[in-house]
């Protein structure tokens, strides 16, 4: 399912959508995956269904890309190291408002939906919130009408399944890809040679210009693999195109005769490494290298393909292509696209370096996820002088042009050099690529206010100082297609029987919900559709964790990327904090709550793995004390994703943002979890704030210091102090000190103590203890008053209008990107009736 534009011939099969649903579905389920009922096997009903689906969406993009070629679009790519998509079945069947057809065709196997549905595997294209970011801009994408392409790689084994065994974080492969994909179709012909090592020569030709030429490389394959992406009831398929890497030549025969098996197949194992793992540990210096392969890989294919249809239709002139192409980067890691896009129009198609530079700088735009430093990529100098020499030699030549720049701008100012140069000295030289962006980019974007203004006012401030025209803020959302129409069906059967349903298409429209929220009859139903809910939870707890939730109790819920400045670790001590109340007896008015929390640590990042094994085993004491199970659960979910999201989501009443203030560039579970009317305990921090605006302070848990705050704090920093000044977290202290949560494994959590204890604790755990507590404690007085929470509940999803991806996406398409939306949508059935007429 290519991009490229492609002629409909006489020949080809009349419209699928023209078919019985029915009769589709049993072709596929007895011929083309050769089965009969008598197997009962979900897995086939599943692949015959998507098969299915697949065929409509096949059709409906090719008209898409037809109807876009005539009217010659410009088009944005989204480049991309995730796209956590979740399974799809459920959301295509949705958006292309097939749900009573799908229905009454499973009937005659005797099977639900949901059943089919669940033989799905999630995915395994992403982590967490930047992948599934990506994943909510396409689904808007589309349903906007937006002529855009994701671009990503198609990793085999996505990032690791998840175990917990006696507390403790285990990874397994998570082979995501062992059934087959059907949603995916690979067009091999299509493939790109991506070059990896060798050197640089150069020569002069006639014209007395000289040319530099990346020789003896090692060229892997890039095969692209297209997966549809449906718009919502708008007859709009866009295409997220996967790169998996194969070697140029599968094995070396000879290597084989001669009995070197290891040897003849040493290339094609090399190559395929780079589409294996999302995110290879990087601490060893072969990881470093293996991730730079792969934002190299991605980028270079992406690009050369972007650049391909160009020729194809326009030959080697390239006056007008910023006019008609835009490139997305979704965080630092393809900004190598960057140097890539010079080196294939300089050296490739032989452009003036002035040329090429302008035509650079007017297509990348660069979105930035991060406040942490370190989260920024770097990469030495040798190393990126041994893989890919040829763009050292680019980066460098950019660098110098820039550096002029930054002489013109500061005359003599050695210090204004070194602090923007995009090579960092030392003893060993760093490239700093988020710099590199930066310089090749039209526009710079934040994900929220906050976000933005302290990447304008700290990390990029002299590139603020220098280019304040490229910086912008384009705060996140989520779609609400995914995150309430599809995860929460009964609530969107209510909403939608209240205030219609144009809301599902124009999010903007929940506000109507506000009528409501003092509605007694409205009120009760919203409190059925949140119990039901809660007990599908209590099954998926009850199921993986062996714990038992109560739906009476409040739902109490922390799921995301286990990190030290998200804070599960605050979670968790507030946890410890009401266990020593209920061991006291100081249960009086205590309101019962199940905490639920769950996420995954980076294998490499030791502190996230202690802090999953002090949650575990604080869980573990808790739930066997009898005293607690009145009052107190708690559980951590393991293997987190996109699926167990769309349970825990509709099921929640208290959700958890509590990273330390200017650290979290925004958020996107706060999101989804406001639009299914949970109430957050919150920082501010992120898109938190937005929040808090959006809902009133009122309706929303305010809790912790301030980013302006923080800095002063640091300075006189003094948490051990606090601790013994605290009465409540010096007894949640005395108590994991006295090994009462590792009875039988001494000194495993002194690591997390000394952490917490330490001056220079960056997240300031111990500072906003007490401030939390008297947060939680509000929270827990709140929703002793059923009518008071079920107002907050309805008030915080009626004013989550603000945060769809639709809204987000418009401001890009509009601010930055400056693409039209299909003027013309000519759907499958229209277009067979103009052919018969």
């Amino acid at each position: 399912m290519s991009n490229k534009s492609t002629k409909i011939h006489k020949s080809e099969p009349k419209n699928t959508l023209l078919t019985d649903l029915n009769d589709d579905l049993n072709r596929h389920f007895y011929y083309t995956l050769g089965r009969d009922k008598t197997e009962g096997s979900r897995l086939y009903l599943y692949h015959a269904l998507a098969l299915t689906i697949r065929d409509r969406l096949v059709a409906k993009c090719r008209t898409t890309n037809e109807q876009r070629a005539k009217q010659k679009t410009k088009k944005a790519a989204y480049i991309s190291l995730e796209f956590l998509m979740g399974r799809a079945l459920g959301n295509a069947i949705l958006n292309l408002d097939l749900e009573q057809e799908v229905n009454n065709a499973l009937k005659q196997y005797s099977v639900e939906l949901e059943n089919v549905s669940n033989a799905e595997h999630d995915a395994g294209l992403g982590n967490g919130g930047l992948g599934r970011l990506a994943a909510c801009f396409l689904d808007s994408c589309a349903s906007l009408s937006l002529p855009v392409v994701g671009y990503g790689i198609r990793y085999e084994y996505g990032m690791f399944n998840q175990s917990i065994q006696n507390g403790y974080q285990i990874e397994q492969p998570d082979n995501w890809l062992r059934e087959g994909h059907p949603w995916e179709l690979s067009a091999p012909e299509q493939s790109k040679r991506v070059k990896f090592f060798g050197h640089v020569e150069s020569y002069t030709d006639k014209a007395g210009r000289n040319h530099r030429v990346w020789v003896n490389t090692q060229d892997v394959l890039a095969v692209p693999y297209d997966v549809p992406i449906p718009g919502y009831k708008n007859d709009v398929v866009n295409t997220l195109r996967l790169w998996k890497s194969e070697a140029t030549d599968e094995f070396n025969l000879r290597e084989f005769n001669e009995g070197s098996y290891s040897d003849a197949v040493a290339q094609k194992n090399l190559a395929e490494q780079i589409s294996m793992v999302l995110y290879p540990n990087d601490s060893s210096e072969n990881g470093k290298e293996l991730r730079l392969r792969q934002q190299y890989f991605l980028t270079s294919a992406s690009l050369q393909d972007i650049i391909d249809n160009w020729i194809a239709e326009h030959g080697e002139n390239f006056e007008e292509f910023s006019d008609f192409n835009v490139f997305q980067l979704n965080d630092t890691h393809p900004s190598i696209a960057v140097a890539e896009l010079m080196r294939l129009l300089v050296d490739d198609h032989e452009m003036e370096w002035d040329k090429a530079w302008e035509i650079t700088t007017s297509t990348m735009a660069y979105t930035n996820h991060t406040l942490l430093p370190e989260a920024l990529e770097r990469w030495s100098v040798p190393l990126f002088e041994r893989l890919l020499p040829r763009l050292l030699e680019i980066i460098y030549e950019i660098n110098a042009r820039f550096l002029g720049e930054v002489a013109t701008k500061w005359p003599g100012d050695s210090d204004k050099q070194r602090e923007l140069s995009l090579i960092e000295e030392g003893d060993v030289p760093q490239i700093r690529m988020a710099y590199l962006a930066i310089v090749g980019s039209f526009s710079v974007n934040g994900v929220a206010a906050l976000h933005t203004e302290l990447l304008k006012s700290g990390l990029f401030n002299t590139f603020y100082k220098l280019w304040p025209e490229k910086f912008n803020n384009k705060t996140n959302g989520v779609t609400p297609r995914r995150w309430l129409a599809h995860c929460n069906p009964n609530l969107k059967s209510l909403i939608s029987n209240y205030i219609g349903t144009k809301w599902v298409s124009n999010f903007d429209n929940i506000k109507s919900l506000r009528r409501f929220y003092d509605d007694k009859e409205f009120q009760d139903k919203w409190y059925a559709v949140k119990k039901s809910n809660k007990e599908q939870l209590v099954d998926l707890v009850k199921q993986h964790c062996d714990v038992e939730f109560d739906t009476n109790m409040l739902f109490d819920v922390q799921v995301k990327r286990i990190h030290e400045y998200k804070r599960q670790l605050l979670n968790i001590l507030h946890v410890i904090h009401l266990y020593i109340q209920i061991c006291k007896g100081n249960t009086e008015n205590m309101t019962p709550r199940c905490v639920l929390i769950g996420g995954k640590a980076a294998p490499g990042y030791h502190m996230a793995k202690q802090i999953i094994k002090l949650i575990n085993n604080v869980a573990e004491v808790i739930n066997k004390d009898d005293r607690a199970k009145p009052y107190l659960r708690v559980a951590f979910l393991p293997n987190y994703n996109v699926t167990a999201m769309e349970i825990i989501c509709p099921a929640t009443d208290l959700s958890e943002q509590i990273s330390t203030a200017g650290k979290e560039a925004s958020g996107t579970g706060n999101m989804k979890f406001m639009m299914n009317g949970a109430i957050t305990i919150g920082t501010l921090d992120g898109a938190n704030i937005e929040i808090l605006e959006s809902v009133g302070k009122d309706n929303f848990f305010l809790f912790g210091a301030t980013t302006e705050e923080i800095h002063s704090i640091r300075n006189n920093y003094d948490p051990i102090s606090i601790i013994n000044n605290s009465e409540n977290l010096s007894a949640v202290f005395k108590l994991i000190e006295s090994g009462h949560f590792n009875l039988f494994e001494p000194h495993i959590f002194d690591d997390i103590i000394n952490a917490v204890k330490c001056p220079s604790d960056p997240w300031l755990t111990a500072y906003d203890f007490d401030s939390y507590c008297d947060a939680q404690s509000l929270v827990s007085n709140a929703y002793q008053d059923k009518k008071q929470w079920l107002r907050m509940s309805i008030l915080n999803t009626a004013s989550s209008g603000k945060f769809s991806s639709d809204r987000t996406i418009a401001q890009y398409s509009d601010e930055i990107w400056q693409l039209k939306s299909d003027a013309k949508k000519i759907t499958d059935k229209e277009k067979l009736e103009k052919q018969h007429a």
